[in-house]
């Protein structure tokens, strides 16, 4: 009895139901978008493309003003350096402008 109260839900879900009409005739235009629908996947493509280009270039533009900018500053910065009389002592040897004169030092012909 437990085995026909199980075995009656399997033997109705395999048993097929035959369907009520035939299926019907395959209409390629009707599932595919055709070719407006190409047209327009293609137009927005072409404008994705085109918009990362875009955005590279302004992008590679953007980073070479930096460089630009800080090659400028950094040039300021040495010069504003150079310009900047540094405290006694604290010299770097080899840094001195030409024609500049440190005190003390000997000259050539000068009887110290």
């Amino acid at each position: 009895m437990l085995q026909s109260i199980i075995a009656s839900p399997i033997r109705a879900a395999a048993t097929p139901t035959p369907s009520p009409s035939p299926a019907p005739d395959f209409n390629p235009d009707t599932v595919t978008p055709g070719l407006v629908g190409f047209a327009i996947t293609f137009l927005i493509a072409v404008a994705v493309v085109l918009l990362i280009l875009d955005m590279v270039r302004r992008i590679r533009r953007v980073r070479y003003r930096d460089e630009i900018r800080q090659l400028l500053d950094n040039e300021q910065l040495r010069e504003l350096d150079d310009d900047v009389d540094p405290k006694p002592g604290t010299e770097r040897p080899g840094t001195e402008k030409p024609g500049t004169e440190r005190p003390g030092t000997d000259e050539p012909g000068d009887p110290r």
